[in-house]
């Protein structure tokens, strides 16, 4: 098939030397118009090679016109022409051709989800006869779709596995690649649960002709599928096969973190006290893996994203837990018999709750910290992927839902709005984890909205309703996306002071009547991608000085003279900046200089990079007026009256 393809490729204008112009427009129309996918197809490629031998414009426009006729009436068949040639050739070209072909397959089935599933089946339908490269493509495909819309089903699974079976007989670079590719695409056919068979079929072609990359490569899929069984599996395999303690301590929080989300798949809606056990066992094994993910850190590879990430995730499980027990507390501590004396002495209303309800203000407050928290680590993360943004992006939702929810059930309901936390809707969502937190969002508001002014709070209703929330959220299975293991775009700041002192413990020395001219000077500094996800429009730098100890006399002195606040937008040329500020230090003292950089990018939005750099400066009074004050201290002393001198015998002499 494979040799009959290229020879056909080769001789794809066979034929076209004995007509003339019309005479082979009219034969290739005629194929088009066969019934017969092969004809079809042949006419297709033909087309290029009769622009080529007729360049004229007349032809050329009309074969268009036939072309997009055939594609409007039936365009998944178009793409499967494309696909069932090019899927029998290897060279470069004919994979770039089947690139794009893909590319338009991926395109069309989010924009006409009902074809979707005829695009699927054509493309498993042709993974078993192509070649290795073009089956790399077509897996990459597949996971695309699947991710965008639930078309994989669990019928499906019986080909994959079996075309894994077979492509795992060779441990060639092209079948290490493959053997990832068609993992990827299993994990996503099989998102909720993947079965004690699937597993073990993986990891026996794993152990066979596999090589540790690419087993590492598999299990970062699974992470990010939300497998975090067998994720835990491979990442425990690996430990022994790595040389570096880094690379040791690195495997080894992963596993951590593995077994601590697995720990949450038993979670049971109205079952509080295993819950709380499940958490507690999932934050035994996190706060494992993020020591072994400060040990794997070095300063050139810091892995701050993974650590805030891995830290906000531990608060967040913290604050699950606390408000389950806040919850359970009202069996426990009901409000007093004296309750409704205390609410008309206090004159608050929820007093009439007891305990619970200052408990529950410190749980609002909580989650509303630690979506702030989530805020700031979307801010700082410019090279992440919009997959990974998306999935810090959920986790702030879904903290401020909780508070929301607290605030609604319990605090407020009267004046606590649901239009504002409304869902965006599920038809938008670009994954299955999103698509899943999306629907519980949306469940768990319709819930809040069915409860809401209809029971005085605080009843056990309310207090289930929240609980039942949390574990909502935690049955979720979390996505360790992209940027938690890779980093395709890579960019950082360089910032250089002028005046810098000799010394970094030194500081400047400058009088405090006189101005310091500060300058900036940075560089932009890009990985191997440079704008991969976004691109640099200019740089934000942001200035301050604080006064960190005076000495001299106590004086008035404005507020506006103890700090200076200064910004500045910056657009780099050729990665370079340069700016200046002037800096007053009025008062005496040391003074302490924080400049701050962050970027916006060609949308407006701005993120917090860093670098931030301080600098020490010691303000000294001018000799003339410290002259001065000397003399107003001394004209301001009363004179010294001479003390009489004593008379003795030898005071006459």
């Amino acid at each position: 098939m494979a040799s009959a393809s290229k020879s056909f490729l080769a001789d794809a204008g066979y034929g076209e030397q004995e007509l003339d112009a019309n005479s082979a427009l009219m034969e290739l129309d005629k194929g088009l118009r066969s019934g017969k996918l092969g004809e079809q197809c042949e006419a297709v490629v033909r087309f290029p090679r009769l622009f080529q031998k007729y360049p004229f414009p007349i032809l050329i426009n009309s074969a268009f016109l036939k072309l997009a006729d055939v594609f409007r009436q039936d365009a998944v068949f178009g793409l499967e022409s494309l696909l069932v040639l090019c899927s029998q050739d290897s060279s470069p070209g004919t994979q770039a051709t089947l690139k794009i072909a893909l590319t338009c397959m991926v395109k069309l089935a989010k924009c006409r989800p009902h074809l979707s599933q005829s695009i699927v089946e054509s493309l498993l339908t042709q993974l078993h006869s192509a070649q290795d490269a073009a089956r790399i493509l077509m897996c990459h495909c597949l996971a695309a779709i699947a991710m965008q819309l639930p078309v994989l089903g669990d019928g499906m699974l019986g080909d994959l596995m079996d075309l894994y079976k077979v492509i795992g007989r060779s441990a060639s670079d092209k079948q290490q690649e493959l053997l990832v590719s068609l993992a990827t695409v299993i994990f996503v056919a099989s998102q909720k649960t993947l079965s004690s068979e699937v597993k073990t079929v993986i990891k026996q072609q794993l152990e066979n002709v596999s090589n540790g990359w690419t087993a590492y490569r598999i299990a970062r899929q699974a992470s990010r599928m939300g497998n975090h069984g067998m994720a835990r599996e491979l990442y425990q395999s690996l430990l022994t096969q790595v040389a570096s303690e880094h690379f040791y301590f690195w495997l080894n929080s992963l596993k951590e973190f593995s077994h601590a989300e697995q720990c949450l798949t038993g979670l049971q809606k109205d079952d509080y006290s295993s819950a709380l056990s499940c958490i507690a066992e999932s934050l035994k094994s996190y706060h494992k893996g993020i020591a072994s993910l400060t040990a794997a850190s070095t300063p050139l590879n810091p892995l701050s994203f993974q650590c805030g990430f891995v830290k906000l995730r531990i608060d967040l499980l913290q604050a699950f837990s606390q408000l389950i027990c806040t919850c359970n507390s009202l069996k426990t501590s009901p409000p007093p018999a004296i309750a409704t004396t205390i609410v008309m002495t206090s004159g608050s209303d929820l007093q009439r709750c007891g305990r619970i309800s200052n408990q529950m203000k410190l749980s609002m407050e909580e989650f509303r910290n630690l979506a702030a928290r989530y805020g700031d680590l979307y801010q700082s993360s410019f090279d992440a992927d919009s997959a990974t943004l998306r999935n810090v992006e959920l986790q702030q939702q879904g903290c401020l839902l909780i508070s929301h929810a607290i605030e609604a059930l319990i605090l407020d309901p009267e004046s606590a709005s649901l239009q504002e936390y409304g869902s965006a809707g599920v038809a938008h969502a670009t994954s299955e984890y999103e698509r899943r937190m999306m629907s519980v969002f949306s469940h768990v508001l319709e819930e809040v909205e069915s409860l809401n002014r209809k029971y005085a709070p605080v009843s056990y209703m309310h207090t289930a309703c929240l609980c039942n929330a949390v574990i909502a959220l935690l049955k979720v299975p979390l996505s360790f996306q992209r940027y938690f293991f890779q980093k395709l775009q890579s960019t950082s700041i360089k910032l250089a002071l002028s005046p810098s002192p000799r010394n970094p413990a030194e500081p400047i020395v400058v009088q405090n009547n006189q101005q310091m001219a500060l300058k900036v000077e940075g560089v932009v500094q890009h990985g191997s991608k440079p704008g991969l996800f976004r691109k640099i429009q200019s740089i934000c730098l942001n200035v301050s000085s604080t006064l960190q100890t005076k000495s001299g006399q106590e004086y008035k002195m404005p507020i506006d003279s103890l700090t200076n606040e200064m910004e500045q937008m910056v657009e780099p040329h050729n990665d370079y900046f340069s700016t200046q500020f002037l800096l007053n230090f009025i008062i005496v003292g040391t003074h302490s200089i924080t400049v701050e950089s962050s970027v916006r990018d060609l949308n407006g939005i701005i993120w917090k990079t860093g670098p931030k750099t301080t600098l020490l400066i010691k303000s000294l009074e001018d000799p003339y007026s410290q002259q001065i004050r000397l003399q107003q201290q001394q004209g301001q002393q009363p004179p010294q009256q001479p003390q009489p001198q004593q008379r003795t015998a030898y005071s006459r002499f």
